[in-house]
Formats: structure tokens, sequence, C-alpha cells
């Protein structure tokens, strides 16, 4: 199982992480630890929302996605529309 997620920052305001992980309990607990350099100035982190695919393909792909300009546009609307930015 390959899982895209999406974490919100409970200490910066309409901060977002998207992301990719096999176990999404031990990558959560990494970013709320610092092991990510990336994420570790906004932690600590909550899960706000995920999706599990069986194709690790579709997933890279899917995570690219929300990282692009239209997926986070996507993303803003239909994942995540009370998110303001």
């Amino acid at each position: 199982m390959y899982i895209v997620y999406i974490l919100k920052s409970l200490k910066t305001s309409n901060k977002i992480y998207i992301g990719l992980t096999q176990n999404l309990e031990r990558r959560l607990k990494e970013h709320n630890r610092g092991d990510s350099s990336y994420t570790s100035i906004h932690k600590p982190w909550k899960i706000e929302t995920y999706i599990v695919f069986n194709n690790k393909n579709l997933a890279e792909s899917f995570e690219k996605y929300l990282k692009s300009g239209s997926g986070y546009a996507f993303l803003k609307k239909r994942l995540l529309p009370k998110l303001k930015k």
C-alpha cells in the first residue's frame, strides 16, 4: 500500500505538506520529531487527509499532481476547502 498524505501544521496557520509513504503513523512521528528539515520548522503536524493506492506509480503520480499548480488548486477546492492561501 502506498499512501499520499496531506499534513497540516498546528503551529503555522494554513501551512500544509504533501508526501508519500508506506507507513503513515511512522512518517507522522518522523515529521513531528523534526527528522525532516523541510517540515521541522512548522511542527507539530496533524494528518489532514490521505489516499491509499495499491500501485506505486499511481501514488507517485498523484503526489506529483497535488504539488503542481492545478493539483494544488484541486486540493484547495475539493480536499481542503477551508484552506485559505
